[in-house]
Order: C-alpha cells, then structure tokens, then sequence
C-alpha cells in the first residue's frame, strides 16, 4: 500500500516477485556475511606473513653477520697458505742446491781417489827401491864373507863396502820414513773422505725422513707412490749408520760401502721430489667451511646409513674453486650425481674429483697450476644446497682428504 498526498493506492505483487525480492535480498545480506568475514580472515593471514618476515629478516641479517666473520677468518687463512707455499718453494730451491753441491762433492771425492792411486802407486815403487836396496846390502854381506880370508890385502874394498851400505842403510831409512809419512797422509784423506760422505749420507737420510714423514700422513705409501710414478732407482730399507772409522772395536765401512749407501738416499729423495709438488695438500675453497666429512654418514635424501669418500665445504653460491696441486684435467662437464665436475690428474696415480660446480672454467686435457681457479661453487646434481663435493683417489682407490690437508698444514707450519 502507497500513500500519497492524502491518496491510498495499493500495489498487488503476485507470489514470483515477492520470492524473487526475497532471494535478493537474503543473497545480499549473505554475500555482505561472506566478504565481512574473508576480509577478517585475509587480515589475519596478512598480519601473520607480515610477523613471519619481520622474523626471516631478522634471522637473514644475523646469518649475513656470521657468514661476514666467517669470509674474514678463511681470508685469514687463505693468505697464511699462500705464504706459506711460498716458504715451500724456497725449501725446495735449497733442495736443488744441495743436489748441486751433492754432485760437486762427488767429483771432488773422484779427484781424490785419483790422487790415492797415484800414491798407492808410488809407494809401491818405493818398496820395489828398498828390495833393490835389501839385496844390494845382502851382496855385499856375501861379498864381505867372501873376503875374510884375504883381509889385509882388500881391506881398501871393505871399506868401500861399509861406506856403500852405510849408504844404502841410510838411503833405507829415508825410505821408511818417506813411507809412512806417505802411509799417514793417505789414511788421514781416507778419513776426511769417509767423514765428508757419512756427513753427506745422514743430511740426505733426514731429508728423506722429512718427506716420508709428511706422505705418511696423508696415509700413502711411499713406495706405491714412487712405483705409480715410474721411478726405476727408487729404493727403501731403514738407514744403518756406518761404524766409526776411530772406533777399535768395529771394522770401518769403506769408502764405496758408504757412497752406495749415499747414491741410494740421493736417488729415493730425487724420486720422492719429484712426487711431492704433485700431493694435493691444499684446501680446494677460501670462503668455505666442512659441512660433512669422509666415512660413514646418513645420506642427506633418504637419511639411510651410507659411505661418503670426500669432504663437503658450504659456501656462499659462486664462490671460487681452485686445483689443490698442479695437474691435467681429465674430465670437465656433468656426470649424474656429481653434477658438474672436474677431475685433475696429479700424476703418480693421484687424482681430484671436485663436484656440484655451479660453472665449470677449465677444459679437458687442459693443464692446470696450484691454486689456478677451475670452476664456482654450485649445487648440481644430487645436493642438497650449495656446496663443493671434494674427493681425493690413489690408484682409483679412494683417500681421506682431511689428511691430505692436515699434512699441508704440517708443512706451511713447518
């Protein structure tokens, strides 16, 4: 019903319009319900993201301030390493100076068997003088009974006799005396001669105890190492001082027993110097830090018990990746569950296997130096996060790096 200025006028709707306005307006105050409710609800949502951020950003601007401390210690670390291959190297020019005054030793020491022969050859003819001289005077003993009987009348020859083996005993004396001086002379330069080589001999065994001691620690073996790298002259046994050359109780070494002796330390240490700039007993990373180590372990995907042959390094994303030894790449691109990997040659059966790179830049077949950066740290293949996989191999077998690296470290301290 409508009323309008004083009029009344009545308005029929049938049934349809009336449950047609009702739907209206019951969809209108259900649709009103239903965004009153989602804006409440986004709300909420978007209240407990915005808490959720504030706490990520904070957890992310700590963990920029440990990994910042953490890049400063491995700089640390870093140029400590570079200084202290360089001392290496400069140990091993003094090495290569030894060998020089080792080489000019033993041609002295030829020069001086030469003079002994000689001696030994005038010596000789000085005996062969004084049995000339020994039968001279044995004649004229003869000739002396020989003339007993007829005294007075050669008593002019006699003494013409006397006179001659006085001379001749005379002569004898200074003959013995020339001899053992002579004697004298050669067994004291057949002492220096000993002394010098067993000097020589014990300097030579200490620096092959050296080297021996650092391959010990990385848990090779010295002798598979030098038959890997083909060194025909490589010999062992413990070293055996030589006896006292003033001692009354033992028989002095000769002289050729000890330069063997000497020949065989020089030809172990020239093998063994040749091996060990090829150890690679450097970290592969700077900015890194070990995220897992070698042996047995929970595999990261299906947390079962599994062996792990290398050492992990976490690392910010890119991060550089140098060739812990000199060597020839002999792999360079994806291998399934290494992801992208390289693998160095450092000859003498030892190879490096440096897995999950996110780039690789080197090729193979391609030469590499110490230190020379050959890829950037990634996660490819079968990781977890970004991380180097770094495994060392002897003869295919597979080492613990760690003690590759500890012996390193022995020797940059050393």
């Amino acid at each position: 019903m409508l009323r309008t200025g004083g009029r009344i006028r009545c308005l029929r709707l049938t049934r349809w319009p009336q449950v047609a306005m009702a739907l209206a307006l019951a969809a209108g105050l259900g649709w009103t319900a239903y965004s009153s409710v989602s804006v409440i609800a986004h709300q909420r949502t978007l209240d407990a993201k915005d808490r959720d951020i504030r706490d990520t950003q904070r957890a992310y601007r700590s963990l920029l301030n440990e990994i910042s401390i953490y890049q400063n210690k491995f700089s640390g670390i870093a140029r400590d390493l570079e200084e202290n291959h360089s001392v290496m190297l400069g140990l091993l020019e003094q090495n290569a100076t030894l060998q020089q005054s080792l080489k000019s030793v033993e041609t002295q020491l030829q020069d001086v068997e030469l003079d002994r022969e000689q001696v030994l050859a005038v010596r000789e003819r000085l005996k062969a003088n004084l049995r000339e001289v020994e039968q001279r005077m044995s004649d004229l003993t003869s000739h002396n009974f020989s003339l007993k009987d007829n005294l007075d009348a050669t008593e002019n020859d006699l003494h013409a006799a006397l006179a001659a083996r006085n001379r001749a005993v005379s002569d004898k004396q200074r003959l013995e005396s020339r001899i053992a001086e002579l004697e004298s002379s050669l067994e004291a330069l057949h002492h220096n001669e000993q002394q010098a080589v067993l000097r020589l001999t014990e300097h030579a065994r200490d620096n092959v105890a050296d080297v021996e001691r650092l391959i010990g620690m990385t848990g090779l073996s010295v002798d598979e190492l030098l038959t890997a790298a083909n060194h025909p002259t490589a010999q062992g046994g413990p070293f055996v001082a030589a006896s006292d050359p003033d001692s009354e109780t033992d028989a002095p070494a000769s002289l050729h027993e000890r330069l063997v002796s000497l020949d065989r330390y020089i030809d172990r240490w020239e093998g063994m110097r040749e091996i060990l700039p090829r150890l690679p007993i450097t970290k592969p990373v700077t900015n890194g830090y070990l995220t897992s180590g070698f042996g047995k372990r929970r595999d990261p995907f299906n947390k079962k018990w599994a062996m792990h042959y290398g050492l992990d390094f976490g690392g910010p994303k890119k991060s550089p990746i140098y060739a812990s030894a000199p060597g020839v790449v002999v792999f360079a691109g994806r291998k399934s569950r290494y992801g992208r990997l390289v693998v160095i040659d450092h000859g003498a059966g030892l190879e490096t296997f440096y897995g999950h790179l996110h780039k690789v830049l080197v090729k193979k077949g391609e030469k590499v130096d110490h230190r020379q950066k050959i890829g950037l740290m990634g996660s490819t293949g079968r990781s977890t996060g970004t991380h180097l996989h770094y495994e060392i191999r002897f003869q295919d077998k597979p080492l613990n790096p760690m003690k590759f690296i500890k012996a390193g470290r022995y020797v940059f301290q050393g």
